[in-house]
């Protein structure tokens, strides 16, 4: 079985039409697919989508849903920032929750907007000090795992996005280890998906997908379910990395993947995941 529940459109920061990344998943054989635009977080994010364009978003997957239904299940999903405006289950079908931004004295910064600005915010904000920025990202990460709406926690640990050689820290560093499996665990508690995200493969910054194998492997000691995405933002990519997640799923104990259907989440053979 085959589904990516964390993907972009034009009507975000997307290169692809709604179609055309419906018929790019009848082709590779999705059973299903689902997508997640950036919701409203104006000024901060100019890409998420206003209240017209969720509108014509929305428009679009109920449409292309009817239109090939006996090809494929499409199923309309939001990406929650943690600083942007909230949705309910009430509109979605299922709900994304990220952090991408950190507040500090009142203002905000992304932190994966490029690797000269995350440098930027960890001198200025942090005094260069990686553990600091670290306890502020999950600190927020904890926040947002712990709204009731959420139901899936994109790319847990993206405060590594830049740190494919441990420039910054090191992945199993017990300070910053500490913080980021007190964030799953806080995932765990609150029964969120926390999801296998390849987006920075995809942009070339790391070569392993989200989240590193330590944490990985702690989110599966602790009882933890996950997914796999490709946070794919074009059509080309909507399947990416994902043999590499189940090789690491495996590796880190995982026997099973959750999946969406119609009647919510249920837990997939890992075999069948990902095929």
């Amino acid at each position: 079985m085959k589904q990516n529940l964390h993907t972009h459109t034009q009507y975000c920061d997307g290169k692809d039409t709604v179609e055309e990344m419906v018929l790019e998943a009848i082709s590779r054989n999705f059973d299903s697919i689902g997508f997640s635009g950036h919701g409203t977080n104006y000024p901060y994010d100019p890409c998420s989508m206003d209240e017209q364009r969720t509108d014509l978003y929305m428009r679009d997957i109920y449409a292309v849903n009817e239109q090939y239904q006996d090809r494929i299940r499409v199923y309309l999903g939001i990406e929650e920032d943690s600083i942007g405006q909230r949705f309910s289950h009430e509109d979605f079908e299922y709900i994304i929750g990220s952090v991408h931004f950190l507040i500090h004295n009142g203002e905000a910064a992304p932190i994966d907007y490029s690797q000269a600005r995350f440098e930027q915010i960890l001198t200025d904000w942090y005094d260069s000090d990686i553990l600091k920025m670290a306890k502020a990202y999950y600190d927020a990460v904890k926040e947002m795992v712990s709204r009731p709406e959420v139901d899936i926690v994109g790319h847990i640990d993206l405060i590594a996005k830049y740190n494919e050689n441990e420039k910054y820290f090191r992945f199993e560093d017990p300070a910053y280890l500490a913080m980021a499996k007190d964030a799953a665990e806080t995932a765990i508690a609150n029964n969120k998906i926390i999801e296998m995200n390849t987006g920075a493969i995809a942009r070339g910054y790391r070569t392993k997908p989200y989240p590193h194998i330590a944490l990985l492997k702690h989110i599966h000691e602790c009882g933890g379910k996950i997914c796999i995405s490709s946070d794919c933002h074009n059509r080309a990519n909507l399947d990416l990395g994902f043999e590499q997640c189940v090789e690491l799923a495996r590796l880190a104990g995982f026997t099973e993947i959750m999946m969406l259907g119609d009647e919510g989440f249920y837990p997939v053979p890992i075999e069948e995941a990902g095929c």
